[in-house]
């Protein structure tokens, strides 16, 4: 892997840090560019080895994927475990400072548990120094928590959509949980409940938590102050909010987007409570390089 020219781990003022976090988390976050605005010239790979989503959320089609598009749940191809090894060895030799390797879909990753558990396994052996990055909607969180902190997780980020059901249901069209399709507010109820319970468990792991917000203008835009004071509760570092990105196909694809004035001031009413994230580029499932500057996607050769 090539030197990393990035953070040198002398930043010991960054905000992200402000929780009592091992050396080894904090070492790791510095080098973090999802986490860590300062870390611009690191770079990161999100390895598509989790198909599977186990929620149904209405503003979301993974069916579409144009090679220009960025956007979260899009890839351009599948990977196993041992193929995700490969494509990281060829990249931790293309490109400069890659010190993340993340999780990130096109579906859920613990939804997939058992490809993202290898995947980890493979990379943590061969590459022990990278930080290791989950993100995850939270419903099976609980289930796995323990095992993740096993697995030599530092980072994860949980998306949290609601914390009340009247407007989940608004957001989530139906989950699978434990063998059953569940829908409406019933399942808006349960995907919370994971979410927060998930959250209190890791608490305590020395695994750095962020949420995602996706802010969906005249449906929990308003509610958005809400889900951020209560994950403050559970420990987590700061919060990420986003505006929706309609999607064709989805009930939400003719929906007006929030403005960057809107997205600005919802922002600016969460800073006392979370640092806020400003800098997410909502990323692909197989992003890889600096923020804001990924490989081409026509010429990689990931799978």
């Amino acid at each position: 892997m090539r030197n990393c020219r990035g953070c040198d781990g002398k930043n010991t003022e960054s905000p992200y840090l402000k929780s009592g976090l091992s050396d080894e988390v904090k070492k790791k976050t510095l080098k973090h560019p999802c986490y860590n605005k300062e870390a611009h010239d690191n770079a990161r790979i999100h390895l598509p080895v989790a198909p599977k989503c186990n929620i149904k959320c209405k503003f979301c089609n993974r069916k579409f994927d144009c090679q220009n598009e960025s956007r979260p749940g899009v890839t351009s191809n599948l990977l196993t475990p041992e193929k995700a090894l490969e494509a990281f060895d060829y990249y931790s030799e293309q490109v400069d400072n890659l010190t993340v390797m993340g999780i990130a879909g096109p579906g859920d990753a613990l939804a997939n548990f058992e490809k993202t558990k290898k995947t980890i396994e493979l990379i943590k052996s061969k590459y022990p120094e990278v930080a290791i990055c989950l993100s995850t909607n939270g419903l099976m969180l609980p289930t796995y928590a323990r095992e993740l902190k096993e697995l030599g997780i530092t980072h994860l980020t949980v998306t949290i959509n609601a914390v009340d059901p009247d407007v989940g249901e608004q957001v989530y069209d139906n989950i699978y949980y434990k063998g059953k399709l569940i829908k409406g507010r019933d399942a808006a109820e349960i995907l919370m409940h994971n979410q927060l319970e998930g959250l209190s468990l890791l608490k305590n792991m020395d695994i750095m938590c962020k949420v995602n917000i996706v802010a969906i203008k005249g449906i929990n835009d308003g509610h958005v102050k809400d889900i951020v004071e209560k994950v403050e509760t559970l420990g987590v570092t700061f919060t990420n909010i986003m505006s929706l990105i309609p999607v064709k196909g989805t009930d939400f694809e003719n929906h007006e987007k929030l403005t960057e004035e809107e997205l600005k001031e919802i922002r600016k009413s969460c800073e006392s409570i979370v640092t806020q994230m400003y800098h997410c580029r909502q990323c692909r499932a197989d992003a890889v390089g600096r923020l804001g500057e990924d490989k081409d996607l026509k010429k990689r050769k990931i799978g």
